[in-house]
Formats: structure tokens, sequence, C-alpha cells
């Protein structure tokens, strides 16, 4: 019987964060401190909406590219926050969650042998998406001495002439760095130079930290090389609604929408009437959110400054990447004994790139009583190390 399976599928690992996920589900009177999804309830406004679309009966297909009122206020929305103006009839398109954009954009971007170039430790799912389609990857290892920034010496070294797309994943997942204007600047400079596209990952554009998201598709000439990925999942609570969205130039997404119109037909659409709300109504729930995430935030830095462990200050997401190469533990083997002895389940930083090793991804949308709990379990394990 011949082999049912693509070999390029196979080869592709599954992702390290469900793994420790899966585990914890198993297991009585563990702590999950490795998903990255709010602890707060959808805001009851936009639940309103949903059920009120069910109510009326608004079952049926949108077009294709979503609901043209969800398209207007998402353009509205980042002309309004981020000074970036995109055309709601050509250059947005609705997609379930923002995982879809980042694979449809690739997908429509990518022929066999283009390069694109990923700034590590990141999201998981940039490099399989690039391999799945037929992109290469090229790695680069971000350090911690540069604030886990993209500097534009190690873009220009990574660049050869097969280099079509640069993933721009900030602020980012897992190591909270932002990367602030003068940085996209001098990054902008080079993309413009070497005739390159940039896939700029936004989703945690609003949760920041004393110092505001540039888009770099704000950027003079980056508009029409710049595909923005965002979504309602971290700012507005909406994980399980699974409703993204790509800003794109029109070329590019009539292409990306051709896709997605095979492939999915379209976004949830209750999921979208509530979207309607929460982009129009929503701000004031993500400042009540953001307040939260930064208290967490400054009580996880303060508890690691006591317990003497490195961790880089992040101002952004909701995410500590503290260091813990000096207890002579690989990330995996850290992770998996506070696991077993502790019931604390982080992710080890290799599941975000290899230069994640020595390295842990400890989220905090968890309550503060939560974070007390694990930190003292983990306390207790260092104390025995």
């Amino acid at each position: 019987m011949r082999n049912p399976l693509s070999e390029k599928v196979v080869t592709i690992k599954p992702s390290g964060i469900r793994k420790f996920f899966d585990v914890v589900n198993e297991m009585p009177d563990a702590i999950s401190l490795g998903v990255g999804e709010p602890d707060f309830d959808t805001p009851w406004h936009v639940r309103d909406e949903g059920i009120y679309a069910l109510e009326k009966g608004k079952t049926f297909y949108t077009s294709n590219a979503g609901l043209m009122e969800l398209r207007q206020e998402i353009c509205k929305y980042y002309t309004r926050k981020f000074n970036a103006t995109y055309d709601p009839v050509k250059e947005c398109l609705i997609t379930v969650g923002g995982s879809e954009g980042i694979d449809m954009a690739l997908r429509a971007m990518l022929d066999p042998g283009d390069e694109v170039i990923i700034p590590e430790p990141c999201y998981v799912s940039y490099l399989p998406c690039v391999e799945l389609a037929d992109g290469v990857p090229v790695r680069i290892p971000l350090k911690a001495e540069n604030e886990f920034r993209l500097t534009p010496e190690e873009l220009e070294a990574a660049i050869t002439e097969k280099t079509k797309i640069v993933i721009l994943p900030f602020p980012n997942n897992p190591t909270g760095a932002i990367m602030e204007r003068e940085d996209l600047e001098k990054i902008a400079e080079i993309i413009l130079a070497h005739d390159l596209y940039v896939m700029s990952d936004e989703i945690y554009a609003e949760l920041t930290y004393g110092k505001k998201h540039v888009s770099i598709a704000s950027l003079p000439g980056m508009r029409e090389r710049t595909i923005v990925i965002n979504g309602f999942s971290k700012a507005y609570a909406m994980t399980g609604w699974r409703l993204g969205y790509a800003l794109a130039p029109a070329v590019i997404c009539e292409q990306m929408t051709k896709i997605h119109q095979f492939a999915i037909m379209c976004a949830p659409t209750n999921s979208q009437y509530a979207a309607i709300d929460a982009v129009r109504d929503g701000d004031k729930d993500i400042e009540v959110m953001v307040r939260a995430y930064d208290q967490r935030r400054k009580f996880l830095m303060q508890t690691f400054r006591e317990m003497n462990i490195d961790c880089f200050e992040p101002f952004g997401a909701f995410y500590v990447f503290p260091c813990i190469k000096k207890f002579g533990m690989t990330s995996e083997e850290f992770a998996t004994k506070l696991l077993q002895e502790e019931k604390v389940a982080v992710v080890p930083g290799t599941a975000f790139g290899d230069c994640g090793e020595g390295f842990l991804r400890i989220s905090y949308a968890y309550s503060i009583e939560e974070l007390k709990e694990a930190i003292g379990r983990i306390k207790h394990f260092i104390d025995r190390l």
C-alpha cells in the first residue's frame, strides 16, 4: 500500500505550545501559564451583538471578503489608531483568525524557492506556513542584549537575491519586544532598497505598555509593500470567535481572497457582526485589560528580580521570557521538571525557535492570584535546584 501522507507535511513538527497544554489538561491541580489566551470574558456588549445576530437569523454566508460594514470599521480603526489608510473594498479581507491571514498571504505571494526572513523567537506558525507555501525560511536569531529587536545589520546580512518577504512579528510573541518608529524607519530603508515586502503581524498592537505601537505600513513608501495581519482574539478577548483580518495592497488582497474563497468561503457570520461592535466601541474595554496586564507584568518583573532571575522587560503582548541558563538545564528539561514536580506549565523557549534555548515563555494573561500561586511553586522548585 502506497504512503498516504505528504512528505512535506510529515516533516513539520507539531507545536511545542500545545504539548504542555495537553498534559496540563490531564493533571489535577495544575496551573498553566502556557497559553496566550486572555482570561477576560469577551465584553458583554460584543457578545450581545453576536447573540442578536443569531436571534435575527443572520446565519447566512457573507461575501468572501467579509461584511462590508466590518471592513469599513476596520479601515477607519487603522486610520484612527495607526495612521495607515486602506480601501475597505479592495484592500481588506476578513479571515478565520490571524493565522489564516498569515497562511494565505504566504501562499498568495511565494513561488518555490522564494526566501522569507523570520526573526526568532517568534510565533510558531510562521515557519511551517512558509514551508507549506514552498518558500524557504531564513531565520534571524534575535538577541536579548538588543531587547529582542530586529537590527538593520541583522536584516541586511540575511538578505539574498532570493529574499521576497520579511516577517515583522512585533509586538512579539514570546518575548514581548516591540519595534519603535526609529527602529522601523531603519528597517524600511532596507526593505525599499532591496525591493522587498513585509508581513507585519500586529495581533498585539493594542497591548503595549508606555509606548504606542507604530505600524510599518504608516511609514513613507511602505503601505504598498506591507501586508498587515491582525485580529480580535487578543485585544478584545475573542479567541473562540475565530476572527482576524488582513490589510494589503489590492493586487495581493485579491489573490488572498481567491484562496480564502476556495478554502474557507467566509469567516463566521455572527462573529463578524460582534466584531463590528468591538472595533467601533471597544476602546474602553481594551484600556481596562491593558491596565490589568500591565499590573501583572510589573508583578512578574519585580518577582524575577527578587528571585535573581534575568528577564528582559517586555513592552508589548502579555508574555515574559525569563532566562534560565544558569540552572544548567535545557528549556525543555526545566519546563518538564517544573510541570512534573510543581504542576506548573510554562513553554520552553525552543518552541519559538532554536535561539529560544535557555529561556521560558510565561504568559501573564492570568489573574494575579493564579500568578502568585504559580510563582510560589516556581520559587519552591528553584530553591531545590
